[in-house]
């Protein structure tokens, strides 16, 4: 039996993996990841200062806007500092106590980011449902017990998981198989018993993202049969609009969750960087592209993105949809243009990508 396993959690040093078998382009793999982090973060710290700043913003539906680029801010900063230092320092070593601390704030935020969108889910069919009582229903004090629930939650499911993970003893190889701490990585490391462990991470997965899709979709189920009564097709169609943005976060949140579980469980043929990339992907698109779903979806937020813009100062004469396309392209073009300018421009970054394709040909 390995000398490892009698060692104190403390003690334990973890590796973390960048993308398997890219090793090499790790620091070219680092430049579009930079420029999802800065994506997430401007993107979401807008949308904050967006609605904190004004007061036309101060109702039910982005308060709760206001929760979702909290927990997409999070989740970013969760993930950023070990996923660069792979790619840009080969810092992979982490410790047990900073890997448990990683993997706690990783999955509060996931939790939560799914409990905000259950939470917005009941706000459309408030809104839509009983629009006069709308206000009343969904005063200050509910959404601020209804967010403290989220965080109390989270926190409660997620706890267990982490102090289960003391328990374990390890055997020699430390090397996890993500750029940041995963509880079914860890777990696959021990050299004791994880039954407990594996039940109960699957009981707080069940109990979060389960109950919550479960939750979502009867909403919509009652939001779409309360439309269908509507009589006027223009107002059934203005009723729906309001929905759209709170869709697309639900798909950017649960579209990436399947994928990873379906190829963890049918992928496993698929080479090592596939599930790293989707893995990544996974924690990423939501912080990136909610800000932009909102954003773009969303009247009130780009007629408040324009209130803080040059055009909107200097330009009142012009047209309404220069404002609109503006306020769009400003959000949209730097993750847009960034990829294609480098890859077009930067010799390294296309035979980068070229090896990446034909390697991945040559497999299937």
């Amino acid at each position: 039996m390995s000398t490892f396993q009698n060692t104190t959690a403390s003690s334990i040093i973890f590796l973390l993996t960048g993308v398997p078998g890219l090793e090499a382009f790790h620091t070219w793999i680092s430049i579009p990841f930079c420029f999802l982090y800065a994506t997430a973060l401007s993107g979401n710290s807008l949308i904050l200062f967006t609605i904190i700043t004004q007061p036309s913003l101060h109702e039910p539906m982005y308060y709760f806007l206001s929760m979702l680029s909290t927990t997409d801010l999070g989740l970013s900063i969760s993930t950023l500092v070990t996923m660069l230092g792979i790619f840009w320092f080969n810092a992979r070593e982490i410790s047990f106590n900073a890997c448990l601390s990683q993997m706690f704030f990783i999955q509060l935020f996931t939790v939560m980011e799914s409990s905000v969108l259950l939470a917005m889910a009941y706000d459309r069919y408030v809104a839509i449902s009983n629009p006069l009582r709308y206000a009343s229903v969904l005063t200050d004090l509910k959404i601020v017990v209804i967010g403290v629930a989220i965080i109390t939650r989270g926190t409660l499911i997620q706890t267990p998981l982490a102090v289960l993970l003391k328990r374990l003893s390890f055997c020699s190889s430390h090397v996890l198989r993500h750029s940041y701490c995963f509880h079914p990585d860890i777990m696959k490391l021990s050299c004791t018993d994880t039954r407990i462990n594996s039940a109960v991470g699957l009981t707080a997965l069940i109990s979060t993202a389960g109950v919550d899709s479960v939750f979502i979709i009867l909403s919509y189920v009652l939001i779409i049969r309360t439309i269908l009564s509507i009589a006027s097709p223009e107002e059934r169609k203005k009723a729906f609009s309001t929905c759209i943005s709170h869709i697309g976060a639900v798909a950017v949140f649960y579209i990436p969750l399947l994928s990873l579980s379906f190829v963890h469980r049918f992928g496993r043929q698929a080479p090592p960087y596939v599930h790293t990339l989707i893995a990544n992907a996974y924690l990423l698109i939501p912080p990136v592209m909610n800000p932009i779903i909102y954003s773009v979806k969303t009247k009130q937020i780009r007629k408040a993105v324009l209130s803080l813009s040059f055009v909107h100062r200097f330009g009142r004469r012009a047209p309404p949809y220069v404002h609109t396309l503006i306020a769009n392209a400003y959000l949209l073009m730097p993750p847009v243009m960034n990829p294609i300018i480098y890859s077009v421009k930067t010799k390294q970054i296309r035979k980068a990508v070229l090896n990446i394709l034909h390697s991945s040909m040559r497999k299937i």
